[in-house]
Order: structure tokens, then sequence, then C-alpha cells
């Protein structure tokens, strides 16, 4: 593969699983940021729905992350997927989980009042139970394999470097160890610009939910 050009907005985490997954398999390529509140007509060519990440392969357009993560996973080692067809079926539907729990931080960061906070903070917790039942011993989803779910969990908990936690992961050991080391695998840390926590606490700040007035409130 050569060419490859991954069309970014600094702050999105789809974006970030494909970084990822191109950090893991070491793959080269170029990466441009483009403003989503005023998208470009090149953009808007090569991204239907208006969204990133796209991924440019010798001029074919690819969108939406997880189809962009499985297609690199098929043509470039190593394979982060399992062999195993039941095995790799189950790791595509905690991705799916994976998307799911990023709309779940979405309604956390648009909580218009502290009641709907709440309730976005209860969702999520439900959702980290969830998680922490099914992991393993680790340190990755899979245990000693790094993998697809890795790369889709990487930018949910990192999230958590700003937003406030709020119990959000007390009592959840295995939550806990994987967010840990998945902050210190380089592919994941190297995401994101290391202005990057600057960036996404003027976004939420921005926002004008019950989440931006505690953001603003000293710390």
């Amino acid at each position: 593969m050569s060419g490859l050009l991954l069309v970014s907005h600094a702050l999105c985490p789809y974006v970030q699983r494909a970084a990822i997954v191109l950090a893991e398999k070491g793959v080269a390529f170029e990466r441009v940021d483009v403003d989503l509140a005023h998208k470009p007509d090149w953009f808007l060519r090569l991204s239907p729905l208006g969204k990133t990440p796209v991924l440019v392969v010798d001029g074919e357009a690819l969108f939406e992350s997880a189809v962009i993560c499985e297609y690199l996973d098929e043509t470039q080692p190593p394979r982060l997927h399992p062999a195993d067809p039941l095995a790799r079926a189950r790791e595509r539907a905690w991705m799916e989980f994976g998307s799911a729990v990023l709309n779940g931080v979405a309604a956390l960061y648009n909580a218009a009042d502290a009641a709907a906070l709440a309730r976005a903070q209860a969702a999520l917790r439900a959702r980290f139970e969830q998680l922490d039942a099914v992991l393993g011993d680790g340190p990755w989803f899979a245990g000693a394999r790094f993998g697809l779910v890795d790369a889709v969990f990487g930018p949910v908990f990192r999230y958590f470097d700003v937003i406030p936690e709020d119990g959000l992961f007390d009592g959840l050991p295995r939550v806990q160890a994987w967010r840990t080391a998945l902050s210190a695998r380089p592919s994941v840390r190297d995401a994101v610009t290391t202005d990057y926590a600057d960036r996404l606490k003027a976004f939420l700040r921005a926002r004008g939910s019950a989440l931006s007035a505690r953001l603003a409130l000293p710390r």
C-alpha cells in the first residue's frame, strides 16, 4: 500500500481509531485536518456523510472508521483481529459496543442540566460495568493480543483525562487497568496532538451544557 491520506479532525475519536491502527501496522500515511464547521467541497466529495475519518487509498476514498480499520487489518500485517471466525465476530460486536459508549460520552457533554447529566453518567456507568464483567486479566481486551477493540476504546477513555470521572470507574478494576494500559500504548498516546487536552477542554466549555458550567469553575 502507498499513497495513504487520513482526512481527520483534531478531536474526532473515530479518526483516532484509524490512526491507532495505522500506527500498529507501521504504515506511513499523511494526515490532514478539516474544519467540520466549514466543510470544504473536496472533503464533501470524499465523504458522503460529511464526517471524519476518510482514508484515501491511491485515490479511492473509504469512509466510516470500522470499515477503515477492517480494511487495514485485512491488508496490512500484523493482524489485530483473531483468526477464529466466532472470536472475530465477538470482537466486532464489542467494537460496535464501543460506538455506543462514545454516544454515551456525547450525551454526557451535551446534557442540558444537572438531571440530564446524572442520567448520562448513570448510563455510562452501566456500560463500564458491562465491560468490567467481560474483561479478563488483560492487559488488552483479548488478553495478550492488542486488537481492534483496543483501538476503539483508546479514544473513549481519553475523554476522562479531561471530563471529571465522578466515580464512573470506581470498583471496576479490570476497566481501570485496561484504561491505564491503553493510555501508555504509543499508538494510542500519539493518535492525538500534544494540545489535544486543551482543545477538548475548550470544545467542552463552549457546548453551553451542564458539564460546560462545571469545567468553567476553578479547580
